[in-house]
């Protein structure tokens, strides 16, 4: 199923059924490993204060915190957003009398299946000569719940990981490979350098499926938004799981659909979008 762009869609009728605004983060709401911009913080915290918002992303939770919560604007209500980093292998909400993020569920790695993994994504990315002399930050993240492999760093520029697979051969060469070590766990191309270790079942479409339990609602009342939401993508999952779908190219397309949304939900000025006549 085609994932339509954001402009393309009846934002009207989607808001009207949505009761959940999810969106992933890398290359959606902030450039990868880079805090949102100024005007994303503003839209992103008006938005919580008038819905309930989900933000799903295969980072860790340091990472996201980095990205997103640790630079919430005032205006911002926590108790609206539901965290869900490492593709919602882990889930977390807002403890106003702690004034922090609870955790509410971990679906972690035991430290000898770490191991493991970890040397099988080693062994073979070295073989296949995707062990990069130059990188920006560790190759391989334990994020609890997920082991990622990147090949140019977790801190690498986003034009630097968009140039090293451009067509996704070398990730996927690199996941066949693991996922024969493997059988037991989830092997998948992640970002545009990346490759994600994780129990059978923890992906973005757990999450969605998570979150609408716990919600009490159908899945198909979340709106997800993201920009790897083409077949394969690992934003797609979502849609796979019932959630409603929109694609975004880059935070500066996102924050277009921010103004959109908020001015459908009365806390904006922009003008209709592109899709306000269908």
């Amino acid at each position: 199923m085609m994932v339509r762009s954001w402009t393309e869609c009846n934002l009207d009728e989607l808001c009207s059924r949505a009761k959940v605004f999810g969106f992933d983060l890398d290359n959606t709401l902030a450039s990868s490993k880079q805090p949102m911009k100024p005007p994303m913080i503003e839209r992103f915290s008006a938005l919580t204060s008038c819905a309930t918002v989900a933000l799903i992303s295969g980072g860790s939770m340091a990472v996201v915190a980095s990205q997103v919560l640790d630079v919430l604007a005032p205006t911002a209500n926590r108790a609206n957003l539901h965290v869900m980093p490492t593709s919602g292998s882990r889930y977390y909400r807002w403890d106003e009398a702690e004034s922090r993020w609870g955790l509410v569920y971990s679906h972690d790695l035991d430290p000898e299946t770490v191991a493991v993994i970890e040397s099988s994504l080693e062994r073979h990315a070295r073989e296949l000569g995707l062990w990069e002399a130059e990188t920006w930050g560790p190759r391989i993240e334990n994020r609890g719940s997920q082991i990622t492999f990147s090949a140019c760093g977790q801190y690498a520029p986003v034009e630097v990981k968009q140039a090293w697979d451009p067509d996704n051969t070398r990730k996927h060469a690199l996941a066949e490979a693991v996922r024969a070590d493997l059988p037991d766990l989830k092997i998948r191309a992640g970002g545009y350098s990346s490759v994600d270790v994780s129990k059978h079942g923890m992906d973005k479409a757990y999450a969605v499926r998570s979150l609408a339990a716990a919600l009490g609602i159908e899945p198909g009342r979340i709106l997800f938004t993201g920009d790897r939401m083409g077949p394969g993508g690992n934003d797609y999952p979502a849609v796979e799981a019932g959630a409603m779908g929109m694609r975004v190219n880059d935070p500066q397309d996102a924050l277009g659909l921010m103004d959109a949304l908020l001015a459908r939900l009365g806390l904006g000025t922009a003008g209709p979008s592109p899709s306000s006549s269908k």
